[in-house]
C-alpha cells in the first residue's frame, strides 16, 4: 500500500482525477477498454468533476458503482444522483458505459446477481475491474462493507446486499471482486477519518476496510484525515 499525503480535499480530488486518468490510458493501450468502479462521497464528486475534463479514452470507458442506497431514483441519498451530476453531465459518456445498481427493482436478490453479470459481461469471468475508487467511514467500513453485517461474510457474490445501515438498505460489491481489481484508489479526506486510516494503514483486519488487498493499492489522502500518521508525502510498504 502507498500513501500520498495532500494539503486538502481538493488537492487530493484533483490527484485521483489525474490518476484515474492514468489508469485509463494505460488500461485500454492494453486491453481497449477501462471497467471503473466509483463509490460515493464529497470528495470523489470533485474528483469526478475534474476526470470529465481530463485527458480520457472516454469511447472505451466501462462505470460501474461499488455501491448504493436502496432509493428512489433521483434520490439525494442515491451515488448515482450526485454520479449524474458530476461526471455523466460532462463527460462524452453513452447511456450504456454507464452501468446503475438496479436499486430499485423490486426483487433485489436477482438484481445483485443480475449487476454481477453485468460486470463479467465487460470485465471476464471471474470479474477483474481496472479500477476500483473506495472511500473510508469513521467506524472502517468502505463501499457498503459495514462492520458487523453479514455481507462481510459474502465469498461466493461479486454483488451483494447488506442490511439496513443508517437508514438504507445497500447493494455492494464485495470482497472477492474488490480483491481481484487491477488498482485499488483509496480517497480519504477529514479529520473525522484519522484514526479508520490509521488502522487501515498498519493493516488492521478487525475493521471492514483492513480487509481489502493491499497489494495494488494507493492512499490519496489530506493531511487532516492522516492525522498522526508519519507525515512523508509517500510511504510504501
Amino acid at each position: 500500500m502507498k500513501l500520498e499525503v495532500f494539503d486538502d480535499a481538493e488537492s487530493v480530488a484533483r490527484a485521483a482525477a489525474a490518476a484515474i486518468a492514468s489508469e485509463a490510458r494505460a488500461a485500454v493501450a492494453v486491453r481497449g477498454r477501462f471497467a471503473l468502479a466509483v463509490s460515493g462521497g464529497h470528495t470523489p464528486w470533485i474528483m469526478l468533476r475534474a476526470l470529465a475534463s481530463g485527458d480520457v479514452p472516454w469511447a472505451r470507458v466501462h462505470v460501474f458503482q461499488v455501491d448504493e442506497r436502496v432509493a428512489p431514483d433521483g434520490h439525494p441519498d442515491r451515488n448515482l444522483t450526485h454520479l449524474r451530476e458530476s461526471l455523466l453531465q460532462h463527460a462524452p459518456l453513452r447511456p450504456e458505459q454507464m452501468r446503475a445498481m438496479p436499486v430499485e427493482s423490486h426483487d433485489l436478490e436477482t438484481a445483485a446477481r443480475e449487476y454481477a453479470e453485468a460486470l463479467r459481461a465487460i470485465s471476464g469471468s471471474p470479474s477483474v475491474l481496472d479500477l476500483i475508487h473506495l472511500g473510508l467511514g469513521p467506524d472502517g467500513h468502505t463501499a457498503s462493507l459495514v462492520p458487523g453485517d453479514a455481507v462481510l461474510s459474502v465469498v461466493d457474490a461479486d454483488v451483494a446486499l447488506t442490511g439496513i445501515y443508517q437508514g438504507r438498505r445497500r447493494m455492494t460489491l464485495t470482497y472477492p471482486v474488490i480483491n481481484r481489481a487491477r488498482r485499488i484508489l483509496w480517497v480519504v479526506t477529514g479529520s473525522e477519518k484519522a484514526e479508520a486510516l490509521h488502522r487501515l494503514s498498519e493493516g488492521d483486519t478487525s475493521i471492514p476496510a483492513g480487509r481489502v488487498s493491499r497489494e495494488q493499492a494507493l492512499v490519496l489522502a489530506d493531511r487532516a484525515a492522516t492525522g498522526d500518521l508519519n507525515d512523508k508525502n509517500t510511504r510504501g510498504e
